[in-house]
């Protein structure tokens, strides 16, 4: 009984590890996946193409809280009753999870679109 336990007791404490650093990267995921609703939302309410960008990118600066973010990447039909799309990029280091020992960096990505009023001018 005493070996089973030795044995078994380093598989559960690996397999803990591993539940955490998952879960760290699914946090990180939807973190990502809002910053890039809400730059698609403050891309959505200006009036111009470069306010829109201009727009996008400071929500990203203000929320990219997870790591490095590279600008967003705004495409779509800036017209009354277009769409909107905007696509964030996140570079996260995992190497502050020292216990569990995984390396590097993950890079993830998020994606959101919002419409624009059909009933409102643009320029």
């Amino acid at each position: 009984m005493a070996v089973e336990v030795v044995i078994l007791t380093p598989v559960l404490v690996a397999f803990v590890m591993l539940v955490v650093a998952f879960g760290r990267y699914v946090n990180v995921r939807g973190q990502v996946e809002a910053v890039a609703r809400d730059a698609a939302r403050a891309a959505s309410v200006e009036r111009t193409a470069g306010q829109a960008q201009a727009a996008a990118d400071a929500t990203v600066a203000a929320g990219a809280r997870t790591g490095t973010c590279s600008g967003a990447g705004l495409s779509g039909a800036f017209v009354a009753g277009g769409t909107v799309q905007v696509e964030v990029r996140c570079s996260v280091t995992m190497s502050d999870l020292g216990l569990i020992g995984v390396p590097g960096t993950v890079t993830v990505s998020g994606t959101s679109a919002a419409p624009l009023d059909t009933y409102r001018r643009t320029g």
